[in-house]
């Protein structure tokens, strides 16, 4: 292996450990079994158990080296825990994806305080947490290695009917952008992953406020989830790809491709696109 390329490569792969978070179900899930089939050793945590327990008997079934551990990622103590159990079991943490995250559906004036610090405790915190747990010791052993955060397209463009939402994922890509800034001269790349529309757990999970707040509503938002089709394994496969080619940001689904563009090339296309986005679910 070349220290001076932080790109974690199939073969590098194939012979490293992937520390994931929030692999009990969804896109952590689909990102550990992928990695296991490829040959990569798996770290996994989750704060659900029993998702987090199916994940790794199918990772083994696949052949893969899996250590658990229940998690709260939003838990500093946890997450140095469970960095430390990584390290200790496989020496070396080639790839860590902060993927754990929670989401609040509602106008502004309808997301309560205790609504903001539950997602910033984990869609932000959480991130953060995992990058202090692993880093350290990734730069001191200097192997280099790489970062996937994964943040959302409401991290490009905000939705106005997901604005704390919004807000956490933004936090996310900036976090992203400067990690990786910083991290250049230990051969650490960063990408910030930020999937579109995608079938997961967290669509029929997530927190609805005002009143939208209603099982027709949320009938209607996971109904346009599972329209989409666009799969969890389809996100763990551009994961990896967007690894491979050390990308800063990756995109993932054609609309945060276009929403990506937009907010870039054409400003008052993305505030007319955020006009559209609000009558989404509603």
């Amino acid at each position: 292996m070349n220290p001076s390329n932080p790109r974690v490569d199939a073969a590098r792969l194939a012979s490293g450990t992937v520390a994931i978070t929030g692999a009990g179900s969804g896109i952590g899930q689909a990102l550990a079994l992928l990695c296991a089939t490829r040959g990569a050793n798996v770290a996994l945590c989750d704060i659900n158990e029993d998702g987090l327990a199916a994940t790794a008997e199918r990772a083994q079934r696949l052949g893969g080296t899996v250590l658990t551990r229940r998690v709260d990622v939003s838990d500093e103590a946890q997450m140095a825990d469970f960095a430390e159990a990584a390290h200790g079991q496989f020496g070396s943490v080639d790839l860590v994806v902060n993927n754990a995250g929670v989401a609040v559906m509602g106008g502004f004036l309808d997301t309560t305080a205790k609504d903001w610090d539950w997602l910033w405790s984990i869609n932000v915190r959480g991130v953060v947490n995992g990058c202090q747990a692993f880093l350290p010791t990734m730069i001191e052993q200097g192997r280099g290695g790489h970062v996937a955060n994964v943040a959302s397209v409401a991290g490009l463009l905000a939705n106005p009917d997901l604005g704390a939402y919004s807000a956490t994922k933004f936090a996310v890509v900036g976090l992203s952008e400067a990690l990786r800034t910083e991290l250049r001269p230990h051969h650490i790349g960063v990408t910030a992953v930020c999937p579109g529309v995608i079938n997961t757990p967290i669509t029929r999970n997530t927190q609805l406020r005002g009143a939208g707040d209603t099982d027709q509503r949320r009938a209607k938002v996971t109904a346009i989830y599972e329209k989409r089709g666009y799969t969890p394994e389809r996100v763990a496969h551009n994961i990896l790809k967007a690894v491979h080619q050390d990308k800063a940001v990756a995109p993932i689904a054609l609309e945060a491709h276009l929403m990506y563009g937009v907010s870039r090339v054409a400003p008052p296309l993305a505030r007319w696109a955020q006009g559209r986005m609000a009558s989404v679910g509603k």
